[in-house]
């Protein structure tokens, strides 16, 4: 099994090493040829209207579009999760999407960089102990299609990660801690969709 994580812009590095320190084999993805390598993509966070204009410039809009809708598993974290959003709201809205996630997402949804925070989430997929989880500029899923589980909230009650089938979406970026429980999750929903 190899992952892919998408390196046009953004945190790509520090997933790729997540995923290394996990022994997980994976690829730098930037064109439509490296799709063909990898058995499932990592979205990084970074800054989601210049990933979208990439995904276009770099002919690998359609391609991703295509592939999730076939079953290929996609993991968006932060503007990643954005980029995967079906329905995104708050500025700059006017962006390339590919759009496969039934979501409703809210960009920058907790304000500017200055109002960053970590936050314990309990995700039950990932078993008993919470996540340690780092928001930046992050979004919040407003609400979620019927096919959509949602793996993870804040206390408030704000959804902050979501799977539907083999998408799987955080606000939050999970490649800023040591933990490598959700890149595990997300190679075994790659390995059960081989």
């Amino acid at each position: 099994m190899k992952i892919g994580v998408l390196a046009l812009q953004g945190d790509f590095r520090e997933h790729l090493k997540m995923l290394r320190d996990i022994g997980i084999d994976t690829v730098e993805v930037r064109l439509p040829g490296d799709l063909a390598e990898s058995d499932g993509l990592i979205i990084p966070g970074g800054e989601s209207t210049t990933i979208g204009k990439l995904l276009v410039q770099f002919d690998l809009l359609e391609p991703l579009r295509h592939r999730a809708r076939d079953g290929y598993p996609i993991y968006g974290t932060c503007a990643g999760a954005i980029v995967l959003a079906s329905r995104v709201t708050g500025r700059g809205v006017d962006q390339p999407l590919i759009g496969v996630l039934d979501v409703s997402i809210q960009r920058n949804a907790f304000g500017r960089q200055v109002a960053s925070f970590e936050a314990s989430v309990p995700i039950s997929a990932l078993g008993d102990q919470p996540y340690h989880a780092v928001f930046i500029r992050a979004p919040v899923i407003q609400d979620v299609g019927t096919t959509v589980e949602v793996l993870g909230r804040l206390d408030d009650g704000t959804i902050v990660a979501a799977r539907q089938g083999n998408l799987l979406a955080t606000s939050f970026h999970p490649e800023l801690t040591e933990d490598g429980r959700l890149h595990r999750y997300f190679a075994s929903v790659v390995e059960n969709s081989r």
